[in-house]
C-alpha cells in the first residue's frame, strides 16, 4: 500500500509511504512527476537506487517496515528525503564524493555502485548521523 500526504506550503512538500517491496514503479513515477523533463531519467535511476538501499538494505525488505520519502519542489531545487526504518547505515569512502565522473566503481561486486551513482546524478547527499535517513538535491541551473 502506498500512502500519500501532500503538504500545502510555498515549497510543495509531499509525502509517500510504502511497505519494504522492491516494485518501485508507480512510487518512482510520481516522485519524478514535476521533475524538469531533460532530469528524469537519471533522477529516476538515482531515486530507484535510493529507494532500492533503503527497502532492502536498510528494511531488509520487512513489509511491516516502511520507507518513507519526503519531497520538494522548489523553484531553486528539486529535494527528496528518504527514510527507512533499518539498523542504520554508515557509507564507506568510495572516492565518488570527490569526483564523480572519474571515479570507477568495482563492477566485480555489487557494493558501492549505487552510491556511486547518487554521487554522480545528486548535486548534495547527506545522512543523517543514525544512518535511517538520505537527503538527495539536485539544483536547477
Amino acid at each position: 500500500m502506498i500512502a500519500l500526504s501532500p503538504r500545502p506550503t510555498k515549497c510543495n512538500w509531499g509525502t509517500v509511504s510504502f511497505a519494504s517491496t522492491l516494485y518501485l514503479g508507480p512510487i518512482l513515477d510520481l516522485l519524478v512527476a514535476k521533475v524538469p523533463p531533460d532530469w528524469q531519467l537519471d533522477v529516476r535511476l538515482g531515486l530507484q537506487e535510493a529507494l532500492v538501499n533503503a527497502a532492502k538494505h536498510g528494511n531488509q525488505l520487512d513489509p511491516s517496515k516502511t520507507v518513507i520519502v519526503q519531497y520538494a519542489m522548489m523553484p531553486a531545487e528539486c529535494t527528496w528525503i528518504i527514510t527507512d526504518k533499518g539498523a542504520g547505515f554508515i557509507p564507506n569512502y568510495c572516492g565518488c564524493q570527490d569526483d564523480p565522473d572519474s571515479f570507477l566503481p568495482n563492477y566485480d561486486s555489487e557494493g558501492g555502485r549505487g552510491l556511486c551513482i547518487l554521487y554522480h546524478i545528486f548535486d548534495q547527499i547527506h545522512w543523517n548521523e543514525e544512518g535511517t535517513q538520505l537527503k538527495l538535491t539536485k539544483k536547477r541551473p
